[in-house]
Parts: C-alpha cells; structure tokens; sequence
C-alpha cells in the first residue's frame, strides 16, 4: 500500500511446522539454520521476503510433517532440505509492530494492536473455535433451469435442491433436514421406485479434483449415503436421472450434458461405485428428460430438442433407438416432458403446447390434443388415480384430465409473479406441489388454489444485512428483488420489486430503516416497516459496492466501483441526507467499509488490496494508519486488516474470500469465499495460520455472511447459486 519501509533489521520469528489437518496441535519449532551471508544477522532475521524458509535437518523432521506439508527441495548448498514456511507470505518487523503480508505479488502492511505488538508470534498456529456451525435452514428453490426437481416422501416431506444442497422440508411441521454430500449445483433428482431412496445428480465444479460430476444415491430417512457413481465418468453435468421401475429399480439411467450427450446406465448397486451396463451418444441437441417405462423392463424415453426417442436395453447390455415419428403433424421444437397412462402409453407435451398420446411398445402417434395451453407444457404429472395434470409455463394454467384423457373442466391457476410453471407432482391426499420459474415451491389444489411455502431470489444475489434488533435480515438480488425475511418463522415478511439491480444493502442502527446501493450508482432508503420508498439519490454511474451507517446513526457511507467513498451525513430520523463529501485515494473499487465505535473514522479495502483510513467528517485520508493501531472497530466487515490475516489460504489471490463478519462480543470471525465454503474462524483471526471450520451447502461465490442481532445464528447468500443459508452457532 506505498507505506515506507524506514527499518532494514527485521526479525522473523521460527514457523511451526505442522500438518494441515485439522486436529494437529503445533510442533515445536525447526532448528536455526546456519547463518547465511546475505543475512542481517545470524539468525532468521532477514529483509520483508516473499516466503519465510527454514532449513533443518531432514532426519529431524522426517517423523513430525505429515505428508501434506510443504517440503521443498532446493538448489543452494543448505543443511538438508528446506522448508518453505507453511502458513503465508508474511513477516513480522518487531520494531514498527508491523505485519507484512503479500497478496498476488503485492504487499499489504497492517498494524498490531499495542498490547500484542512485542509479543506477536507470527509462527504460532490459530486454533479452530470450539463452536462450530449447524446448517439450520435452506431458502431458495432451483426451479429456474431444471426440472422433475420437486416430490413428495412418505416421511411427509417435500425434497427439492437448491445450490450443492437437498432439502426435505416438512411444511406443516415447519421443519428442514438436508443432504449435503454435494460438492457443488445439484442440477437432478430421481425418487426410487420404493419411495425411500433418492438419487441426485451434479454439475463439475470450481475445484476440478474435488467436485467432478457425479451422482449420488442417499437414504432419505438416515441421510446415509449409499453410491457414489461416475465420478470422472461424466464430463460436465448430469442433468436427467430415471430408476428403472418395472424390476423395482434397480437401474439408474444418466444424462451427461456434454457437448454430445451421452446417456449411460447403471446397475447401481453393484459394488460402492455401481457398474456400468452401457452407454452411448444419444443426441447433440438438448435433452430435457429421461425416464424408464413403468411397465415394459428395460425400455426407457428421452425427450429434448425436436426429438423423442425411444430405447430398449437387451440382455447384453446393448441400447437400441427408435426416434418418434411426428409424420404429417407439426414437429415441435422440443418435446419438454414426458409421463405414461395407466395402460402404458407414452405421454409428452411440448413447446408448441400440445400433448401427444404413443401407443405403447410403438414410436407412433395414437392420440392428439392440439393447443392444451399457451406455449410450452413443462410438466405432466401423472396421479393415482389415473388422472394427469398438464402445467403450462407461459399460461400459469393447471389442467386436470381422467384416465382416459378427457379434460375434466377442472383448472388451477397459477399467479403470474410466483413464474411459470415449472414442474408439478402429487403431495399429500389430493393436494398438489407446483415449482416455478422464479424458484417458489407452493401447495395447494385445483379448487381450492395454491400457497407459497418457499420463496426465493431469481438471480445473482450480493445484498445482505441483519437488523440490529430483531430476528430478521433483508436480501437484495440482481433479480432487483429486496426481501425481508422473518429467521425464527423461516418466512418472506415482504418482498419488492424495487426497479434496479441491487448490489448491496444496509439496515440503520435503529432499525427503522434500509439503505439499497444498486448496479447503476443509484441509492435508496426504504421503511422497513412500510417498505415506503423515503430517498432516493445517485452518485457516480458505477455499482455501489457497499453501504454501511455509522453506529451513531449521523453517516452514511457508500463504496462505489468508481474507487470512491461518499459520505452522507443524515437527519430528521435517516429521512434526509446531506453530501459531506466522497473520500479520494484507493486506485481499484470499494470492496468493504468499517466505520470506528466512535463514528469519526473509516477503514476500506479495494480491489488492488489496499487498506485506507479515513476521516469521516472531512473525507480526508489518515495516511499514517500505524496510529490507528488501537482503534476499535464497529464491526468486521473488512477482509484485510490485522485480525483477518489468518483467513487468506496460502497463495490467496486476494479476491478469494469475499465476505467477513465478527459476532459482537468479537469471539468469532466468519467468512464466505470463492469456493463455496462458509468458514468459521475464532476472533481475532491474526494469526497467519488460522485454523477453522468449513462448511459446505453453497455451491457458488458465498458473497454475504452476517450475525443476526443475538449472535445465535449465522446467514449467508451464495451468489449465483441464488440461496440463502441459516446456521446455527452450536
């Protein structure tokens, strides 16, 4: 950050050497190694240097380092091996009390608080917190892109994903258990012909090694995992999965949604990863579904892109197809879902909003129903009683037809703000479970309509902030939604649509109010109680990265990408705003604000990394931030600073962790980064080896983490997996 370097003698203290997993307790530390001629002096003191090196005597640490650790062979002339310091690139200069760290490249400098400054151990390893998190609470739905994704279980739960996440989620008794043994997007599911097992399937995911498609069959009542198939098999996402129905399911059927895709067949249950029977190209055009016929063993049917297909598997594990001849009727675009009669005909529906009736065991038409709705039918949902239920997307109409496909009159209507629909199924008794486009679950039935009981956001979601005195939050998407949500009712209190994209959100330290920084530079302040629209001001032409009150309630400022920070201050309780002018100084975008307890002075970080102060009242830079050493700060919000240091991985980017928030009595850090992972640090995190807890469930940049106003739980969004999480601080 450009600070001088006035002192050349630096020491560095030992590093421990340790193993990466969780449980290893810190080793003493490596011995000396012999001086070096560009040393200042004997020992490891050394100038600021990119990696802290010990060399020590390979027979003395051959037992201590697991094989995880960092031994790195080097060519000079040292006793033995070296060993690269395996926390950060960091060093500590004792005199000035300051920690240098370096990031990509480039050094970012921060200060150690007075009464650790001579004490500081750089080598000393963090342990993780003994509390650790609990996922309490999923929000969100997938109904946007996928599909067949919404069932009843008899355990009286729906089971539906979200991100890496599969929810069972008991609507009555208000109640959520979930399956996390995903590594990211959970993109299809399939229920078992005996109603208990589950089979979903995912995408490839940011860490290639760790998170490769695969599918996994799982117990819905003990959660356990019981295969884990095709992992390295599949190239990009599996995105249809069938059981097959008439042997009792013992076969799973897989769509690979390669560039060619390419459907495979499983007998899963053989051995832990299952055994391939056969697979083969099926199409280069989309495929939306595939499903096993519920009568004829080992026929299955794929529907997509301007095709039906219909496959038989024989004895030797060789599949035939037969594509569905349309003859002189209009060939859809896609055929987009499939279901079958009672007596075993094929049924479909398609884009132009037809239904086909084929004869079973042909590739014919039998029967026609022409126009059943306006545009595509995404769903057809077979019932008990012989009945099918067609659900238009565009048209939100449900339409009921008896056994022998006659309309029976009866229609259900789905409102067009919940989308369109997406998939419907059976749920209990009569009712019936409809997902939508705009990822709501709702219950209900034809006569009697259809509740929402999950809600969520469309679209790449930034904005998140707890009210300081109540159990609820506010969310804010790209969808240009704002949500308050309820956390002990697990409920939407309000939603609106507010006109803009919106990049970040903010409650006042009363509560009565919520400042929206949205894409265009644009900001507002709602009424949290009435959602009233009370300001609306523009500044600059760039995202308005964050928003943060001062704890006093007098500021407001706002970090914009356009590298500045305005400051406002406010009256007549936050319902007027006076420019006090913007803070000019950081080369890259605003990331993250803290304001001080006292509110008279701010810290920021940027996209290049640098760390600045602030006066708030003149909007003047403090540039000797070594006299901000002792500041108390409101909050935590900052990724770089001197109590953050340990939560950047070795060889951060610095762009990695996106999100960082303390609870209030400043015993726990917790972060959101770029992988995915939710982590909980202890408080402060200044150690560059901290160890944490990490947590899975998202499968996209976590982008928000926050404490709710008592501290008992943690909620985070996770970017373009559009989900909100609630976890539970045990």
């Amino acid at each position: 950050s450009g600070f001088s370097q006035r002192n050349k003698q630096i020491h560095q203290s030992n590093g421990s050497l340790h193993s990466d997993s969780q449980s290893s307790s810190s080793v003493s530390p490596a011995p000396s190694p012999s001086p070096r001629p560009n040393s200042v002096h004997g020992g490891l003191g050394k100038r600021w240097s990119s990696t802290g090196d010990f060399g020590a005597s390979a027979a003395s640490l051959q037992g201590r380092l697991s094989a995880k650790s960092l031994l790195n062979l080097v060519s000079k002339p040292m006793t033995g091996h070296m060993l690269k310091h395996g926390t950060h690139t960091a060093t500590y200069n004792e005199e000035e009390g300051s920690l240098k760290m370096m990031l990509r490249g480039r050094p970012v400098i921060f200060y150690a608080p007075s009464d650790i400054r001579d004490s500081f151990d750089i080598s000393k390893v963090q342990p993780a917190p003994n509390r650790k998190l609990k996922l309490d609470w999923v929000y969100g739905y997938r109904g946007k892109d996928c599909r067949s994704n919404l069932y009843q279980l008899p355990t009286g739960e729906m089971v539906y994903f979200v991100a890496a996440a599969v929810v069972l989620y008991n609507a009555e008794k208000q109640a959520q258990r979930h399956y996390l043994g995903h590594t990211d997007d959970v993109k299809s599911l399939a229920i078992h012909p005996n109603k208990l097992l589950v089979a979903t399937g995912q995408c490839a995911g940011h860490d290639r090694k760790d998170a490769l498609p695969h599918v996994r069959v799982w117990n819905s009542v003990s959660l356990a995992t019981l295969a884990v198939i095709g992992s390295g098999e599949f190239t990009a996402s599996v995105t249809c999965l069938s059981f097959s129905r008439a042997d009792g399911g013992s076969l799973l059927a897989a769509i690979d949604d390669a560039t060619e895709k390419v459907i495979s067949i499983y007998d899963w249950q053989k051995g832990e990863k299952g055994t391939k029977v056969t697979e083969t190209r099926c199409s280069v055009d989309t495929v939306v579904a595939v499903e096993f016929h519920p009568l004829d063993r080992n026929q299955l049917i794929t529907v997509g892109k301007g095709h039906i297909a219909f496959w038989n598997l024989d004895q030797n594990g060789t599949i035939y197809k037969r594509l569905g001849v349309f003859e002189s009727r209009e060939k859809p675009k896609y055929v987009t879902c499939v279901s079958f009669s009672q007596a075993g005909d094929v049924i479909t529906g398609d884009s132009n909003g037809n239904i086909i009736v084929w004869g079973r065991r042909t590739n014919t038409i039998s029967r026609f129903f022409k126009k059943v709705h306006d545009g595509s039918i995404f769903s057809l949902c077979a019932l008990k009683d012989g009945g099918l239920v067609s659900a238009g997307g565009k048209d939100g109409r449900l339409v009921l037809f008896d056994a022998e496909l006659n309309k029976t009159g009866e229609e259900g209507f789905i409102e067009p703000h919940f989308g369109g629909v997406r998939v419907v199924s059976e749920g209990k008794g009569s009712q019936l479970l409809v997902g939508t486009t705009r990822n709501c679950i709702l219950i209900g039935a034809l006569d009697l309509g259809f509740n929402p009981v999950v809600m969520g956001h469309t679209d790449e979601l930034w904005g998140l902030a707890s009210h300081p005195n109540m159990a609820q939050f506010v969310t804010g998407g790209f969808d240009r939604l704002l949500q308050l949500w309820d956390s002990l009712s697990h409920s939407v209190v309000w939603s609106k649509d507010i006109g803009e994209q919106i990049q970040a959100c903010a409650f006042s330290p009363d509560g009565e109010c919520i400042a929206v920084g949205g894409v265009t530079g644009r900001w507002s302040i709602f009424d949290t109680t009435s959602r009233e629209l009370l300001v609306q001001l523009s500044d600059g032409q760039e995202p308005i990265q964050t928003v943060k009150f001062s704890p006093d309630g007098q500021f407001l400022a706002l970090g914009s990408r356009d590298n500045y920070i305005y400051v406002y201050q406010t009256s007549e309780n936050t319902r007027r705003f006076a420019k006090v002018g913007r803070c000019v100084g950081h080369s890259s975008y605003i990331t993250h604000i803290d304001w001080s307890e006292d509110s008279q002075m701010m810290r920021s970080n940027s996209g290049d990394y640098e760390v600045l102060f602030w006066n708030a009242s003149t909007c003047r830079q403090i540039t000797n931030p070594s006299s901000l050493r002792d500041t108390t700060w409101a909050t935590q919000s900052c990724t770089l600073s001197f109590n953050t240091i340990g939560i950047w991985p070795e060889h951060a980017d610095g762009t990695d962790v996106n999100t960082a928030a303390s609870n209030t009595d400043k015993t726990l850090l917790a972060t959101g980064d770029d992988f995915g992972k939710v982590k909980l640090f202890s408080f402060p995190a200044a150690q560059p080896k901290s160890l944490s807890h990490a947590y899975g469930g998202h499968s996209s940049h976590v982008t928000a983490v926050e404490f709710l106003q008592d501290d008992t739980r943690i909620i985070t969004t996770g970017g373009n997996d559009t989900s909100v999480m609630q976890w539970s601080i045990i």
